[in-house]
């Protein structure tokens, strides 16, 4: 089935190798006027350069793979080093002792409107205020460049459910909401089963 009819005031039903998500889109038209953090002395921002496609794709597994992030899993080493590369495209991760805790991404393609295309932490940095610090390193960065006039991002039900709130509270405001069906990942082999259960796996017998 490559496409169904979306019945917008009722259910539609997608085969069970697919998944639906709700895609909610956020923006910010201004610096927030108070700082989100505190300073921190445990901590360095390190710009990534030309990663290497094994390493990239081991801490974005790391990150993203319980709440079923692939996107970039998906591509060959050789298109993902392209992608990574690309012009406007900055890549950094927070250190914490010497290990990558988290990662963020940012796309300056359309420079009036730059994208936060990837933010995450490790599990185990999840609720040590590691995010916070790590987003304002973030809309420091963009709001210093004089062409910024709107920092933009989304985030989709398979995230976090508490992502679109932490947007929220860091001064991003939802504009815009999307459909998003894709393959999912764990019935193609990228993932596994076991992963993201707060989207329930649907295995057919020649899946499970």
């Amino acid at each position: 089935m490559s496409s169904v009819t979306l019945d917008l005031n009722g259910y539609t039903d997608l085969p069970d190798e697919k998944v639906a998500l709700v895609v909610t889109f956020l923006e910010m038209t201004a610096p927030p006027v108070a700082p989100l953090a505190g300073e921190r002395q445990d901590v360095t921002l390190e710009r990534w350069v030309a990663p290497d496609a094994v390493d990239y794709k081991r801490l974005f597994r790391e990150i993203g793979e319980d709440w079923l992030w692939c996107g970039r899993l998906m591509l060959g080493d050789d298109r993902l080093k392209t992608v990574l590369a690309a012009p406007g495209n900055e890549i950094y991760t927070p250190v914490i002792n010497g290990r990558q805790m988290g990662l963020l991404e940012i796309d300056y393609a359309d420079p009036e409107n730059p994208e936060l295309a990837y933010f995450g932490l490790v599990p185990s940095a999840v609720g040590t205020g590691l995010g916070r610090w790590l987003m304002q390193q973030a809309m420091a960065m963009v709001w210093s460049r004089p062409q910024t006039k709107r920092f933009w991002l989304h985030t989709c039900t398979s995230d976090s459910p508490q992502a679109i709130g932490f947007y929220c509270s860091c001064g991003f405001k939802p504009y815009k909401r999307a459909i998003e069906v894709m393959d999912d990942p764990r019935a193609t082999g990228l993932l596994g089963k076991d992963k993201g259960p707060h989207v329930p796996y649907l295995a057919s017998p020649n899946q499970a």
